[in-house]
């Protein structure tokens, strides 16, 4: 008998979320062939759905028209069932609002949207942002809470009352907030995703969605299998799968680098589509890739 909690509502977007890298070529441009590729393994090993030009997509550096060409993309390589999510956030609503009609154009089936950073606007402007962005492009909204990044935090009330709007379905969790988070699950139908790899099997379990994973970028197979067990019964295993992961999150995403400069120094090490990154950012040195390489294969060199 299952003992697991049930998700409901059905998530809008699939559990396993992969928070795509975007690729380059050497010389730094778009690399919508790699983009094709990666898309289509990330897929194949247990992505139900891929979050585009968010955090680890290096959304600040790319152009609006190379975000629309990489919805366009990789919605030509994934086919009409797959869910993309794509990174609509800046720090002006208007530009917010213009990336939305894009994406949706492209071929996007909801918009990512984080608080407008480094303006720092009070929560009353926060949720006019949320609510004008969700008014004027039609498509669902995953707001994003990633204060540490933002610079301001998504209350637990004001999330509460965005949740009365039809348009906003979701949200991405990077707050480290569970009370706050429970309060919320507790009291709306928002579809959480845990935005911490390290918390996908705690959030879960109070009732989350899944997840939006930069790791997964690497071992999407991995955590995917962490919501199986646990949606069979099998709690103990599922934190076992967790627990096993650990050391892989820890390496990507608790040092002081950026998951998208650990997810791409592994992909690079692994052949896979990744390329360069776009300043200011810079490439692991190769310890911290070696690092990042043992720590890999140990996972996948252990029972899943």
């Amino acid at each position: 008998m299952t003992t697991g909690l049930p998700h409901t509502p059905a998530p809008p977007f699939g559990r396993a979320l992969g928070a795509m890298i975007t690729p380059f070529t050497e010389s730094g441009a778009l690399d919508l062939d790699g983009a094709q590729r990666l898309a289509d393994r990330l897929v194949t090993h247990g992505c139900d759905g891929l979050v585009l030009s968010g955090t680890t997509g290096e959304s600040p550096t790319t152009s609006d028209t190379e975000k629309a060409e990489l919805v366009r993309a990789v919605r030509e390589a994934v086919g009409d069932g797959v869910p993309l999510v794509a990174g609509v956030t800046t720090a002006d609503t208007r530009h917010s609002v213009d990336l939305a009609l894009s994406a949706g154009k492209a071929g996007a089936d909801g918009v990512l949207v984080a608080a407008p950073y480094y303006s720092r606007p009070p929560q009353d402007a926060l949720e006019a942002h949320f609510r004008e962005v969700a008014d004027a492009c039609g498509l669902p909204v995953m707001l994003y809470d990633v204060p540490g990044r933002t610079g301001v935090r998504i209350a637990p009330e004001t999330m509460i009352r965005l949740a009365e709007h039809p348009g906003i379905v979701a949200v991405k969790d990077c707050s480290s907030d569970l009370l706050g988070v429970q309060k919320i699950l507790a009291r709306t139908r928002l579809a959480y995703y845990a935005g911490c790899d390290e918390q996908i099997l705690a959030l879960y379990a109070v009732g989350a969605a899944g997840y939006v994973s930069t790791v997964a970028n690497v071992a999407p197979r991995r955590l995917r299998s962490i919501l199986e067990a646990f949606d069979r019964g099998d709690t103990r295993e599922a934190a076992r799968l967790q627990l096993g992961a650990l050391d892989l999150i820890e390496a990507m995403m608790a040092t002081d680098l950026p998951g998208t400069v650990t997810a791409k120094a592994l992909l690079t090490s692994l052949t896979l589509p990744s390329g360069p990154l776009r300043p200011p950012l810079l490439p692991a040195t190769p310890e911290t890739t070696s690092a990042l390489r043992a720590a890999y294969d140990h996972l996948m060199t252990s029972p899943e």
